[in-house]
């Protein structure tokens, strides 16, 4: 749920949430030049509301401004904040509207002595994660949540976040506040963000998508969502940036989930005064187009549903290499309601193409068990020691995430929990809805894990690629301060039971005068690499005291896991005619959207062994559509040329283009863009730093042939007078480039596609650029920025 203000409430206090917007404004004190898809309109309405379209029952959102960011790790760190106030703000609570009953699915000790000898080991490594304050928060609760990729960690809290080396967890950059990566991008997304973070990894792109709300302009309460996706692997590097104004009401608690033709969305939705629930609403935003960059990406929704006695929903989150069937509908699983009490499963179908054929529909209602509300009408809830401060149970929603796996078998496993009463403690009700094509969902196993007399609760569930299970939790009582711990079963155990219960780090404080606020979800995810180590993140206090939290991160797995087998599909494109390589080239494999090509036009998708169709597309440049083969253990190189003339270079000409001269007296910063085609484009910086006039000059060399291959352009900035290059390319086929800045060579480094040049001195001045392989004379065109 949304982020606890610092001094009062930042949604209902103007005060507090300007002095917001003045601290993010200190953090954020470099300027960010405009990236791929950016334009000085686009920046100049980026606080501009765009009108919705409507498709029938669907509504169809624009975002409001989208760009490519600079590189994370070229963000300003900002340790620790200057603020120190703080006071906890309640969020709103879904109405309680359930009927107690008699909880037929506890899981009994006896079950616990049957099992015998713990399955699940103790974690393989743990280590301190984001501490209180959040770097720019001053906040409670932090809303932990973490996502693993190939190689990194990135874990978010309100309002920052770490990427961390997965194996070791030595910290590769940060912690940083969010507001980092919304650097330059203006509008809510970057002076209004709220919290609520939640960070997914996608892993049939490799790519990350972290997410927040924020509050738009002129508004209380948060009603925009901004989203970013890694234009690679890499979370320290690059983001495609998109804000979208989804609703004129309270948006809260949105979660996420990685699908192959969409990013689909829940939130809950209340008025503005965050007195009044006004149902769940379900969203999708366009996927492929992300991916790319696209800055038409769109996102779609059907509206609030059922309204307020309809029951909250997550939507189904991918894990594991085998993606759903071609077609499938994402899966939203709701908190159960009804009498006879069951679990919505909610089919969103959607069709970026044809809107009015996007379809919400009822696909199943699954029989749930009985069970008595954990503490319906107070806050005060979970006890603690030390104190007389008990902490919030938020018992009213199923917990992040909805985990969804396909199995090699063919059958399909959505893992869900939420906090129940059992024995008159907290215990957390997990269960397991299956599929197997042709059927519907059905429940496969339900029961509430309550061993003893501590309180559990605030889970996170998943499986991994054998369908062993974990489920991690917070814990706590009136003679132990809050712990993290997890507990498990095989995939061979009695149906219904848990074992082994491990403690993934023992908190030695407890929180007070918070108005009883703990956090509103943990995060349990799976190792997309090896499909079986679980992550787990979490919160507790290291001293007695209120705003002091701290957060862990740890991973284990089952010594009976194995690797799934599979292959990697490399794929290298290019222009059929010289060869060029071609970045952002969709790629659907089976039928189903993937991925994409990165700068050097390589894409990687890790697939099952066997046959498999693909196909790679490049709008404006052409198609190509083939099959593969895949062995267990290898990589598989497909090399695909699109389009007959399609090379996504500059065209070299031996006569100068005419020059395009555009000049800017502005109270903010002017940013000359240069190309090495004939136009330029001018926009005013989107922070103000201080008055200028500066001039962009496309001028192509006339004497120099640029290589086919590397693609340049660059765009020109002051920062309190001092002048800034941003060089981006693509089609560079070496692991590290050299820079050069009127024929001399200024750096040596990644071949990441980007790189900001700070060039000595101050006033006015011209600077030629090019890219090269590293140690070749394989270079780019020529860009001329004049400041």
């Amino acid at each position: 749920m949304k982020k606890k203000s610092t001094s009062q409430s930042a949604f209902f206090n103007l005060r507090v949430l300007l002095g917001l917007v003045l601290a993010l404004g200190g953090v954020c004190i470099a300027l960010l030049g405009f990236g791929a898809f950016s334009n000085a309109s686009a920046q100049a309405n980026a606080t501009q509301e765009p009108k919705a379209q409507q498709f029938g029952e669907t509504t169809v959102i624009s975002a409001w401004h989208s760009d490519l960011s600079r590189p994370l790790r070229e963000q300003p760190l900002v340790w620790p904040p200057a603020e120190t106030e703080h006071e906890a703000n309640l969020n709103p609570q879904i109405p309680h509207q359930h009927q107690d009953g008699p909880d037929p699915v506890i899981q009994s000790s006896l079950w616990q002595r049957m099992i015998g000898v713990p399955s699940i080991p103790t974690p393989v490594l743990q280590w301190a994660g984001i501490p209180f304050p959040g770097v720019t928060c001053n906040c409670a609760p932090p809303d932990t949540n973490g996502e693993v990729g190939k190689t990194q960690y990135l874990q978010m809290v309100n309002e920052g976040l770490q990427v961390f080396d997965k194996l070791t967890g030595t910290s590769v950059l940060g912690p940083v506040a969010i507001s980092s990566i919304w650097n330059g991008f203006g509008g809510a997304c970057q002076n209004g963000g709220n919290g609520d973070p939640v960070v997914i990894y996608d892993q049939l792109a490799d790519r990350w998508i972290i997410s927040q709300f924020a509050t738009p302009s002129g508004a209380s309460v948060p009603q925009d969502e901004c989203i970013a996706v890694s234009q690679t692997g890499d979370a320290t590097g690059a983001w495609y940036r998109y804000g979208f104004h989804l609703t004129s009401n309270f948006l809260d608690y949105p979660k996420l989930g990685v699908w192959p033709d969409g990013y689909y969305m829940a939130a809950n939705v209340f008025n503005t005064a965050g007195t009044l629930f006004l149902g769940p609403q379900p969203f999708v935003f366009d996927r492929v187009k992300m991916l790319v960059g696209d800055p038409t990406a769109t996102s779609q929704t059907r509206g609030i549903i059922g309204g307020s006695s309809e029951e909250t929903f997550l939507p189904a989150d991918l894990d594991g290499i085998i993606p759903p069937p071609v077609g499938d509908p994402n899966h939203f699983v709701a908190f159960p309601q009804g009498s006879p009490l069951v679990y919505k499963i909610w089919a969103y179908h959607v069709d970026f193409i044809n809107p009015a054929n996007s379809t919400f529909s009822l696909e199943a209602s699954v029989g749930a068990a009985s069970f008595t509300s954990l503490c319906p009408t107070t806050r005060n809830c979970v006890p603690q020691t030390g104190t007389t401060s008990g902490l919030d149970g938020i018992a009213d929603r199923l917990m992040f995430r909805n985990a969804y796996r396909r199995f090699a078998d063919g059958h399909e496993s959505m893992l869900d929990n939420y906090t129940v009463s059992a024995n008159s403690v907290a215990g957390i009700r997990w269960l397991e809805v299956r599929r197997t094509q042709p059927g519907n969902w059905s429940i496969f196993q339900q029961s509430t894990y309550q061993p003893d007399t501590t309180w559990r609760w605030m889970g996170g569930i998943a499986s991994d690629n054998q369908g062993n299970l974990a489920l991690g939790f917070s814990a706590s009582s009136s003679s132990i301060s809050p712990q993290i711990r997890y507990v498990g079963r095989l995939v061979t155990d009695p149906l219904n039971t848990l074992s082994g219960e491990q403690h993934l780090f023992d908190g030695t404080g407890s929180q007070s005068a918070t108005s009883n606020r703990w956090g509103d979800y943990s995060d349990l995810t799976v190792d997309p690499v090896d499909d079986c180590t679980f992550y787990y993140t979490n919160e507790y206090y290291q001293t007695t005291s209120s705003f002091n939290w701290r957060t862990r991160i740890g991973y284990f797995r089952f010594a009976q896991c194995t690797a799934p087998q599979k292959g990697t599909a490399h794929f290298v494109v290019t222009a059929c005619t010289g060869g060029a390589p071609i970045s952002n080239a969709s790629v659907s494999i089976d039928g189903r959207p993937y991925g994409a090509t990165l700068s050097n036009g390589t894409y990687d998708a890790v697939l099952t062994p066997g046959s498999h169709s693909y196909s790679v597309l490049k709008t404006g440049v052409g198609t190509q559509t083939g099959n593969v083969t895949i062995t267990n253990g290898q990589t598989t190189n497909i090399n695909v040329c699109l389009g007959s003339n399609p090379s996504p270079t500059p065209t070299p000409t031996s006569t100068p283009a005419p020059t395009a001269t555009a000049t800017a007296t502005a109270t903010a910063t002017a940013t000359p863009t240069a190309t090495a085609t004939s136009t330029a484009t001018v926009a005013p910086s989107p922070t103000p730093t201080a008055t200028a006039i500066a001039t962009a000059t496309a001028t192509p060399t006339a004497t120099a042939t640029p290589t086919p291959g590397i693609a340049l352009t660059a765009q020109g900035y002051l920062v309190n007078g001092k002048r800034r290059a941003d060089l981006s390319w693509s089609g560079a086929s070496s692991s590290k480039v050299d820079i050069y800045r009127n024929g001399a060579r200024t750096a040596t480094t990644a071949n990441d596609g980007f790189y900001t040049d700070r060039i000595p001195g101050h006033g006015p001045g011209s600077f030629t650029y090019q890219v090269c392989n590293a140690g070749s004379q394989t270079c780019s065109n020529q860009v001329t920025l004049t400041f």
